[in-house]
């Protein structure tokens, strides 16, 4: 299991009986200004690098046909999604569930306290009663100064609702990492093979010994702006670190005849603010991971597409 990852499976808590949210939301056509134009065309997806994890199906490498499509330069912001909530009156997965996972350190020492359930497996997370987007390290506190930030407590649910609203979609994972390359072939990270160039930070990752002490020489504890790192070659900002981005499409097409589809993985991509060479080096543009469409936390977001008319 990623360090940087859990689902709501992982836990007991059920959902809160208030689901009295608009849950179909009209099509619209919001937030389009500045979407950047990818031309598309063939490249080698995937990885067969020694430290690939195997188990997420990262390989073979595999030249892949992408067809033209605009995206967003940077994931959405707080300020976005803030502005599709007060038009739709939306309530998200983890505001009808009443509860998000937090990172453990993230906390205050007052919602630390009131914390009394903590995945077995990945024992960093804290499920905190009213985490959420607009809160979202818990009730006490808030994106006031942080919006900027990528949203976060996501689900996938979420992201399409917010995607419906803006007259866009998410990305497939092929559109997805063929704009993370930024015109690169075969390249570790959008940038080159280089994690630190020149000892210069290129995104918002742990540093330091997870999960006990972050250095934070990167700048960041948590999240960041979203533009807060240089751009790859395409003008895209944030394609890796800083939070985790939901795709449109399944983690494993196998699953389809043994999963409800309600509950089938979806893909992630990118790697967030926790991850570590250590333990979770999914930063890398080739590395994958997956989640429920109801789960979230706080290293969870997503990035927004549109077709190119024909």
């Amino acid at each position: 299991m990623s360090c940087c990852k859990n689902n709501r499976i992982n836990t007991d808590q059920d959902m809160n009986e208030n689901t009295s949210s608009m849950r179909v939301i009209k099509p619209g056509n919001y937030h389009q200004k500045g979407m950047l134009q990818l031309e598309g065309g063939a490249f080698l997806m995937g990885t067969e690098d020694s430290d690939a994890n195997k188990s997420d199906q990262e390989g073979p490498v595999r030249t892949v046909q992408v067809a033209p499509f605009y995206i967003d330069p940077i994931p959405v912001t707080n300020q976005q999604f803030l502005e599709f909530i007060e038009d739709t009156n939306y309530l998200t997965d983890a505001e009808r569930y009443g509860w998000s996972f937090v990172f453990y350190n993230l906390l205050s020492e007052e919602t630390a306290k009131s914390v009394t359930q903590k995945p077995a497996h990945t024992p960093w997370w804290r499920v905190v009663e009213g985490a959420d987007w607009t809160h979202p390290e818990g009730p006490d506190s808030s994106i006031k100064n942080r919006l900027d930030h990528p949203v976060v407590h996501i689900s996938w649910n979420d992201a399409v609702a917010y995607c419906m609203w803006s007259g866009k979609r998410l990305l497939t994972e092929a559109e997805w990492e063929y704009a993370a390359r930024g015109g690169l072939v075969q390249k570790r990270y959008p940038w080159g093979d280089q994690l630190t160039p020149n000892g210069k930070y290129m995104c918002n990752i742990w540093q330091g010994d997870f999960p006990v002490k972050n250095t934070q020489e990167d700048g960041y504890k948590g999240t960041c702006p979203v533009d807060a790192f240089s751009p790859n070659a395409f003008g895209i900002f944030s394609m890796v670190g800083n939070t985790w981005e939901w795709c449109a499409n399944l983690f494993d097409y196998e699953l389809t005849t043994s999963i409800p589809q309600e509950n089938q993985p979806r893909a992630i991509r990118g790697g967030s603010y926790l991850c570590h060479e250590s333990y979770c080096n999914r930063y890398r543009v080739a590395a994958r991971s997956s989640n429920t469409p109801d789960s979230s936390s706080g290293n969870l977001g997503f990035r927004c597409a549109k077709n190119v008319p024909k």
